[in-house]
């Protein structure tokens, strides 16, 4: 079922450069404590999985908004003594009681705990753990008890995200843990989990077992039946993280090694820059190089929303065929835009509702995680018993083919509801190595994750060290259905705009989005260089 990746995959031999290891660790992601938390875990001779593993716990519980054990994600790894690269599937699956969709038509699949998928992320850490780490799980769940019984400080972030998600917050136990009074809290007051803290306590002592077969599973099935909730002790049972071979390819002297299925994001990353194999980007003119990259953006994210979806349940077409991909490119006319089909809604959220972290250490190990709950806190439900705030992933499947996601996605029958089938997501951690250079990076942003990949990953295909640079450069974006550029203030010129303007292009701006965190690794001279997006409130940090 995944034969056409395994076959593309044996097309690229691994690039063989001599390596210089990293000279210290480093640690990038969205919020301080998770920061620290990795940091903290290196300095105990912990490697990059630990500290990944300790990071991954402690932002779920320290930044609620966009992650935790109630949702899933991917964590893209090289194992430096293997030369091996794998991306560890922890992405939520359908529950048996989801059937093909069709409680969808009268339920949401966003608020409360019909919408949740099974979780995936716990069972992703214990992988890390247990497989590829070095200390022991009760040391890398320290952090996140701690944080969850004494507190973490509300940001602005918090707050923000609050606020778009009061209504839902103030209707089931979420108020009393995430809210102050029914009201959303004021800057630097404490937010504390106790139940959360047990729940956090038995993963330590018992591990994965606890939440999938224990007494964690019975908790939050009781919870799940008495709320409305579809998730059943069997659902639990049958959940298994899974190793995959990530999706490679070559570009212009680059490899990419970043996500694949149930992620589109390799995909669509590949066939963007597929179709544009013989263009070099950097000698066109502005307007032409930004023409050509949404002409390509539009087709890969057409491809993406009809073809794509759990690819253990479904065929996948030959989207990256060289002589369709020639096809494809020669179809783009230079003089005016191709219009989509049909014009719908513009997506909801900032693409804050996701989290991303990068880490390299100095045995040369690297993680590219994006974790997700999707929507800000999720489906806005906590199961009282446990204190897990559970996702709304379900809403990442066609609930309802040709009509528009929360992310303004019209998707096909290919990622339609079936039970214990994976949702499609864009989430794209990355791996980019050149000659002398490697880069990690990924982010969250819902369905502009991808292009936010694509366009930080240019930059670093340009040279130089400027990894702040390219992480808070304005963005833009395009995804077929809504037929718009969505961008972000300065990301176009007067001039630029006026010019992709003239060539039938409609623009949107939009509020910032996305929050990416990304690690340069000269593998000549050993530096490495990191750097957090301004526009949340992350923090790179290295240790010797």
């Amino acid at each position: 079922m995944q034969i056409y990746l395994i076959l593309l995959t044996l097309l690229f031999t691994q690039t063989a450069y001599a390596t210089t290891l990293p000279k210290q660790n480093l640690v990038a992601s969205a919020h301080p404590l998770a920061t620290q938390a990795g940091i903290n875990i290196l300095k105990q001779g912990g490697n990059a999985f630990d500290a990944a593993a300790a990071l991954a716990l402690t932002i779920g519980v320290a930044e609620p908004t966009g992650s935790g054990i109630g949702g899933g994600g991917f964590f893209l790894l090289y194992i430096a003594k293997e030369d091996r690269y794998v991306m560890l599937d922890a992405r939520e699956m359908s529950p048996t009681l989801a059937g093909n969709g069709e409680i969808y038509q009268s339920q949401s699949s966003i608020d409360g705990a019909q919408s949740a998928g099974v979780p995936g992320l716990i069972a992703g850490i214990e992988q890390l753990i247990s497989k590829y780490g070095k200390l022991d799980r009760q040391t890398n769940t320290q952090a996140a008890i701690h944080i969850a019984e004494h507190g973490f400080k509300v940001s602005k972030h918090y707050q923000r995200v609050a606020n778009w998600r009061l209504k839902i917050l103030q209707t089931n136990a979420t108020k009393n843990i995430y809210l102050h009074n029914g009201q959303v809290p004021e800057i630097d007051s404490m937010i504390q989990q106790p139940a959360l803290a047990k729940t956090l306590k038995r993963f330590a002592k018992y591990g994965a077992d606890d939440f999938y077969r224990g007494k964690t599973a019975k908790l939050l099935v009781k919870d799940m039946k008495k709320d409305g909730g579809l998730i059943r002790l069997d659902d639990l049972k049958a959940y298994q993280v899974i190793e995959r071979e990530p999706m490679r390819f070559k570009h212009q002297g680059f490899e990419w090694i970043t996500a694949t299925l149930p992620s589109s994001g390799g995909m669509v990353l590949a066939e963007t820059l597929g179709i544009l194999k013989h263009d070099d980007l950097s000698k066109l003119p502005e307007v032409e190089r930004t023409h050509l990259l949404i002409e390509a953006m539009k087709q890969a994210y057409k491809d993406r929303n009809q073809s794509l979806g759990d690819s253990d349940f479904v065929a996948i077409p030959d989207l990256l065929n060289p002589k369709r991909l020639a096809k494809l490119r020669q179809n783009i006319n230079m003089g005016k835009t191709k219009p989509s089909t049909s014009f719908v809604a513009d997506p909801s959220g900032n693409g804050v509702d996701t989290t991303h972290f990068s880490i390299i250490d100095k045995e040369g190990n690297m993680v590219a995680a994006t974790l997700s709950i999707n929507y800000g806190f999720g489906s806005g439900y906590v199961s009282p018993s446990t204190g897990i705030l559970m996702n709304d992933e379900m809403d990442d499947f066609a609930t309802q083919v040709g009509k528009p996601n929360a992310y303004g996605l019209v998707q096909g029958k290919a990622n339609a509801v079936a039970p214990h089938k994976r949702m499609l997501s864009s989430m794209s951690p990355t791996f980019m190595l050149g000659k002398d250079r490697t880069f990690i990076v990924g982010t969250p942003g819902g369905s502009r994750i991808i292009s936010m990949v694509l366009l930080a990953g240019l930059e670093f295909m340009q040279g130089g060290v400027d990894v702040a640079g390219w992480v808070n450069k304005p963005r833009f974006h395009h995804q077929y259905l809504p037929d718009v550029i969505q961008h972000e203030q300065g990301a176009f010129a007067p001039k630029l705009a006026k010019q992709l303007q003239a060539k039938g292009h409609k623009l949107k701006q939009i509020r910032n989005y996305g929050n990416m965190h990304a690690i340069l690794w000269n593998t000549k001279t050993g530096k490495v260089f990191g750097a957090s997006d301004k526009r949340g409130e992350g923090i790179t940090r290295s240790t010797p």
